[in-house]
């Protein structure tokens, strides 16, 4: 990817998909990112729209958002950013992918968040981190619209609803995340993952290519599960050759089906 430098506002395009992975086995996946273009500006336009904290912003308003953004693209696998970096741009997702973790000196990384297009996501420093808190990375070719925090900071000045939405996800994120730390401490791995699973389905999910289940088409390794339930690579595995045998998901490399979520969510009913 040409890394040149950006303008200030970042206004000028520079978006370049640097290659699609192949699939390796015969699975009902469909594609995941576009094929290597530049971004149109419909399509720009069409993912600032998507974004919550957006809602309800005229064309021409979204317009003045986009005049501020940059389109890149990563890599599977390419970091977006790091952890301790300097927080200085926010992201839009707009094809493919990406995990926010917290990196762990053991390996064990703490997944955040698994983004989908139309998700923000990035440096905060207007709200006091002037460092990046995790890592992001792409879990497939993705795409995304940048836009430094300067510029970002413009916007919240312009449209003080947006500001406002804004602190409310980022005191919802914080809640979700303090619960999701409590839950952990006295849950079973198997109800983790449940839970896990479901929210994963409800927010990636689409109909099986046969019409049985909800496939959730995330290239995630048993480890990455761990990092989003709090457990470990080898419970996470006990607990999804269980569910498997007992026909309430299938899965493979890249994918996850959910078969049966009504039994998925009763396992989450008799725990404590």
């Amino acid at each position: 990817m040409n890394r040149s430098k950006l303008p200030a506002e970042e206004s000028e395009l520079a978006f370049e998909v640097e290659g699609t992975y192949a699939h390796r086995r015969h699975i009902p996946l469909h594609s995941t990112c576009a094929q290597p273009h530049h971004c149109p500006k419909p399509l720009r336009m069409q993912v600032l729209a998507r974004v919550p904290v957006f809602a309800g912003l005229s064309k021409d308003e979204l317009d003045s958002i986009d005049q501020r953004t940059v389109s890149l693209a990563w890599s599977e696998r390419e970091l977006l950013y790091t952890a301790g970096e300097p927080a200085d741009y926010v992201y839009v997702l707009a094809a493919g992918q990406a995990k926010i973790f917290q990196p762990a000196p053991n390996g064990q990384d703490t997944i955040v968040d698994i983004l989908a297009p139309g998700d923000l996501f990035g440096g905060l420093s207007i709200l006091g981190e002037p460092r990046y808190a995790e890592t992001a990375q792409a879990l497939v070719t993705t795409c995304a619209l940048r836009m430094n925090t300067r510029a970002f900071r413009k916007v919240l000045l312009e449209h003080p609803t947006v500001a406002l939405r804004l602190l409310d996800n980022v005191s919802a994120l914080l809640g979700a995340a303090r619960s999701q730390v409590s839950q952990q401490g006295g849950t079973p791995v198997v109800a983790r993952v449940a839970t896990t699973l479901l929210r994963l389905a409800e927010k990636f999910g689409q109909p099986g290519a046969s019409g049985d289940g909800t496939l959730i088409q995330l290239p995630l390794s048993r480890a990455d599960l761990a990092g989003l339930t709090g457990s470990t690579p080898e419970s996470v595995s006990r607990v999804m050759s269980q569910l498997r045998k007992d026909g309430i998901i299938d899965s493979g490399r890249r994918w996850t089906s959910v078969l049966d979520p009504d039994r998925l969510a009763a396992i989450l009913e008799t725990q404590p």
